[in-house]
């Protein structure tokens, strides 16, 4: 496939329709007082994170809506960032709403379909090439912005329609792929996150047996390792025999330990290379897991300097400063690793039961609640091993712990597995796109690629 392409602007492409390029209302005319619980979503900053707007959507009356139609955008309209985080791109999707109402700091094109692809100048925007552009473009007053009059004067490379369609197919399968593992392991880890909290928050099982009742949804054999009454205890009535603890002594207990990560002196930002083991900051660390979405690496030779800090699988790493709540479970993707500066490490030690429950356990809101009233500072919150070895935990018996690991250790395993296509999908959409945009890569290329790691 192949044909002439064409140059032109973003003006060039939308329909020829009244309000086919619109921004938000002015200030005064959406309000906070104007949002109700249900209605027609707003589409604000927080709607743009992903390909399709969603999220959780503020609502305006359909009577509010109407006052300011001129602001709608519809399905398969593109959506831009005037202002705030710029460069963000996003499209209408078909469902579940039939209309929306963009915010101030938002940007609206409708685009000609007989010239242009939604899907594809959505791809357009999401290059590097496109985002320096706007980057460079910006109205630095103030909050830096962008306007009407620039989104209009942008210029674009096109190629002919068929030829846009099929680039948007390609990458838009890599990304269907992307958000379809995404949505599986959001569902593998409720699963893993309900057991816990049935298990070792409700105490259901424990319930259940003191009203005489078979716990639900668990067999004789495991059933027989919960107790059937209560406890005093210092954090309250917990399951009789289970033990009102700490983090730390439930760690040297099962022969692990509590580590600060390598002094500043030790790594340095000249260590840092393209390519090599990576490190992980606090910036990586978020939703229980590590990102490697600008991890930063070192040398091999370095990270065997640095050697007792090297990760494990169950391994726990914790942010030092600032948003100190947040930690990630180590799994065997980031075996060799580095725990890097800013962080601690809580190795829970060779005979702890299942870093799940750990990981739950520390991620519950009371946990969390605990560590960042206890950590110091006055002007940005730190932590220390002392604070963090302090951590309250109600710890089970190692039978229920072995129990619970049996039942969720595949789900984290199936994670795992997906987490790793991702990653692959990204990296491989993330290469495409711009070989693609330029037309340096053909469309047939591009197919076999995305075959190879479908």
């Amino acid at each position: 496939m192949g044909g002439e392409w064409t140059t032109c602007t973003v003006a060039d492409v939308a329909a020829k329709t009244r309000n086919a390029i619109v921004g938000g209302p002015f200030g005064s005319d959406l309000v906070s007082r104007d949002y109700v619980a249900v209605g027609v979503p707003v589409i604000r900053g927080t709607n743009m994170a992903n390909r399709w707007v969603g999220g959780e959507f503020a609502f305006v009356s359909a009577e509010k809506s109407e006052s300011l139609a001129a602001n709608h955008a519809e399905p398969g309209d593109v959506v831009f960032t005037q202002r705030g985080t710029l460069g963000q791109v996003a499209l209408v999707p078909e469902m579940p709403y039939a209309r929306y109402l963009i915010s101030q700091s938002q940007m609206k094109l409708t685009v000609d379909r007989q010239k242009a692809s939604p899907l594809f100048l959505y791809y357009v925007f999401r290059s590097e090439e496109q985002q320096e552009y706007i980057r460079k473009n910006a109205i630095q007053t103030g909050v830096p912005h962008t306007n009407l009059g620039l989104l209009k004067a942008t210029p674009l490379v096109l190629p002919p329609l068929a030829e846009q369609r099929a680039i948007a197919r390609i990458l838009g399968a890599l990304d269907d792929k992307i958000e379809l593992n995404r949505k599986t392991n959001a569902t593998l880890e409720a699963m893993a996150r309900a057991l816990f909290k049935s298990w070792f928050v409700d105490f259901d099982p424990v319930r259940a047996k003191a009203e005489g009742r078979a716990p639900s949804g668990m067999d004789a054999e495991t059933a027989k390792l919960f107790p059937s009454e209560f406890a005093e205890s210092e954090l309250g009535p917990i399951p009789k025999g289970w033990r009102a603890t700490t983090l730390g002594t439930e760690v040297e207990r099962c022969g692990g330990a509590v580590q600060t990560g390598p002094f500043g002196s030790q790594l340095h930002a000249s260590d840092y290379v393209p390519e090599g083991v990576p490190v992980v900051m606090p910036k990586d660390i978020g939703g229980r897991r590590v990102s490697t979405a600008s991890i930063a690496r070192v040398r091999e030779v370095d990270a065997l300097r640095l050697s007792r800090h090297r990760l494990q699988p169950g391994d726990v790493v914790y942010s030092r400063r600032g948003d100190v709540e947040r930690h990630a479970l180590i799994g065997a993707r980031e075996t060799g690793w580095l725990c890097g500066t800013g962080c601690l490490l809580v190795r829970l030690g060779p005979s702890w039961p299942s870093p799940m429950f750990a990981s739950f356990a520390l991620d519950r809101p009371e946990a969390r609640t605990w560590i960042s009233q206890h950590a110091i500072g006055a002007t940005m919150p730190n932590l220390n091993t002392g604070i963090l070895s302090a951590v309250p935990l109600v710890m089970p018996s190692d039978d229920a712990l072995r129990a619970f690991a049996g039942a969720v250790d595949p789900l984290q395993a199936l994670v795992v597995i997906r987490d790793a296509e991702t990653g692959l999908l990204a990296k491989t959409r993330d290469e495409l796109l711009p070989r693609l945009l330029s037309g340096e890569l053909p469309v047939d290329a591009a197919e076999r690629a995305v075959e190879e790691v479908s």
